[in-house]
């Protein structure tokens, strides 16, 4: 099992990761440690390599699990856990040994913390969650001032790999006007779109202390699943959680 661990300055009692393709049991294109249950893998291949996954990092609390949309709700693990699975795209928690989790194969996962090492967030930014504010709610959830937030934004499509429509374009541009520097023409209707930069651009204009980037391109990878590049595809996880 091949596991990635955030270059950032995160407090030494916050924990984060990020899986790979790479350990589990899944088959075919969903080869092998696919962390999702809604892509079409096999339901108990799945359940192998989040259990696989559970006993390499001895956690005693399952994790967060999201049914994620693309959209902007942030919910918050503060209490006993519902079973039902949360419709949302971001968790926040001050508990300690709750693993948050967003997955991805494409669209960014970005992790926050605050520098007292007291809260812990995990957001899924695709480009329609990104230009409806999931970032904003999420920094707004952490519940401290911005500028005490540091804030990881994990591997996702390259900007070389990532071509859009104006509808994307003008989704950016209507929201701020900077965003602008987040595209290159590529063709009538076409663009190149930035989406790390595009949520480190977001992420600075709230205030955000630090933002940090990870220099990894799913497109372009095979560590990783892109569902752009190889569809139907798995999903790769990242987690934070506090010792």
């Amino acid at each position: 099992m091949t596991l990635l661990h955030p270059a950032w300055n995160a407090p030494a009692s916050v924990h984060s990761l990020v899986t790979t393709r790479t350990g589990g049991t899944s088959l075919a294109s969903y080869s092998s440690l696919n962390l999702a249950l809604h892509v079409g893998d096999e339901a108990d291949s799945v359940r192998q390599n989040r259990r696989l996954l559970a006993s390499s990092q001895a956690w005693a609390q399952e994790p967060v699990w999201l049914h994620q949309v693309h959209g902007t709700l942030v919910v918050h693990a503060e209490g006993p856990l519902d079973p039902e699975l949360p419709t949302a795209d971001g968790c926040v928690t001050h508990l300690r040994g709750v693993p948050l989790v967003v997955l991805t194969a494409d669209c960014l996962p970005v992790l926050a913390t605050d520098r007292a090492g007291t809260v812990v967030g995990a957001f899924h930014a695709g480009w329609r969650g990104l230009a409806e504010g999931v970032l904003e709610h999420g920094v707004a959830a952490m519940g401290v001032a911005p500028e005490d937030l540091i804030v990881w934004v994990g591997p996702g499509i390259g900007q070389a790999d990532y071509q859009v429509g104006d509808e994307v374009w003008s989704a950016f541009v209507r929201k701020d006007n900077q965003h602008r520097q987040d595209f290159t023409a590529d063709g009538p209707g076409h663009w190149r779109f930035d989406l790390s930069e595009a949520a480190a651009r977001q992420l600075r204009l709230l205030g955000v202390g630090e933002v940090h980037q990870a220099p990894w391109n799913t497109g372009r990878e095979d560590l990783f699943f892109s569902h752009r590049r190889e569809a139907p595809c798995g999903r790769f996880g990242s987690f934070i959680w506090l010792e």
